[in-house]
């Protein structure tokens, strides 16, 4: 017997499949889909979301210092001559930043090679490329649901039934982050 279901799919197909579900799983917190892609994909959820519990505080706050560049009220650069050459005005900032350590670093390479790069389109914006964000769901899963469920041993996620579907009669559930 296998250990994982063959879904009526290709090895490839069915991975891109799964990675697209657990994607949208982390993302929107609850997907509809069958309940044999439900519990395979239940697998690959609860074991990304356990290395988040784990790793999630393995980070060093380190200070550097970086330039920022100086603007006017409408977001251009402020110039200034030096030498009769224009160069742009920055100012020198101190920022804190999260430095990983190795072992969380490698955690969040792990999690980069299941879930795929999400790209969030605001409504009032839609069709203009410039509006588009890139969302981080690696840093999602460590900062909004690792502490979460920072106390749970496991059991992440729930499935709920929500009955047959009207062409094949193929049970339909509703999988859900708890």
């Amino acid at each position: 017997m296998a250990g994982y279901r063959k879904l009526g799919r290709t090895s490839s197909q069915r991975k891109a499949m799964l990675r697209s579900l657990v994607t949208a799983l982390i993302q929107n917190g609850k997907i509809e889909t069958t309940e044999a892609r439900a519990k395979e994909v239940r697998k690959i959820a609860e074991g990304l979301i356990a290395m988040a519990v784990k790793e999630k505080d393995n980070f060093e706050e380190v200070t550097v210092q970086s330039k920022v560049y100086i603007k006017d009220k409408d977001g251009k650069r402020v110039k200034e001559e030096v030498d009769g050459k224009k160069v742009d005005k920055f100012e020198m900032v101190d920022k804190v930043i999260k430095k990983d350590t190795p072992s969380r670093l490698h955690a969040r390479r792990k999690m980069n090679k299941v879930l795929y790069t999400v790209t969030e389109v605001p409504t009032e914006a839609a069709g203009k490329k410039k509006a588009t964000k890139k969302v981080d769901l690696t840093q999602k899963l460590f900062d909004e649901v690792a502490p979460k469920y920072a106390d749970r041993k496991g059991g992440y996620t729930r499935i709920i039934k929500i009955g047959q579907r009207k062409g094949d009669a193929a049970m339909q559930v509703v999988l859900e982050l708890v």
